[in-house]
């Protein structure tokens, strides 16, 4: 089974790209190392303020996918410097 995941964000204190990026990279390094997925931003690269997160994994069972992305997103919440705006789910 695989599970994919889209996160729209709101970025906020950042006043440039490089601001934003340095968010991204701690976050999606820290989320990588800790859970069994794959992420990257996939849009908004452009625009300092918002970001949009893909995040996958592959499991054995819908519900090890489901549990993995649900952590994954319970550890992207768990960051002050952003607000999540908008979730999508796909399953494969």
């Amino acid at each position: 089974m695989i599970g994919s995941l889209e996160c729209e964000f709101r970025v906020y204190d950042c006043t440039s790209l490089k601001d934003k990026r340095a968010v991204l990279q701690r976050v999606l390094t820290r989320l990588k190392q800790k859970y069994n997925v794959s992420a990257a931003e996939i849009g908004h690269q452009d625009v300092w303020q918002r970001t949009r997160i893909a995040v996958v994994t592959v499991a054995s069972s819908r519900n090890a996918a489901e549990r993995e992305l649900e952590n994954s997103l319970k550890f992207l919440d768990s960051f002050p410097e952003w607000e999540r705006l908008e979730t999508d789910y796909e399953w494969l």
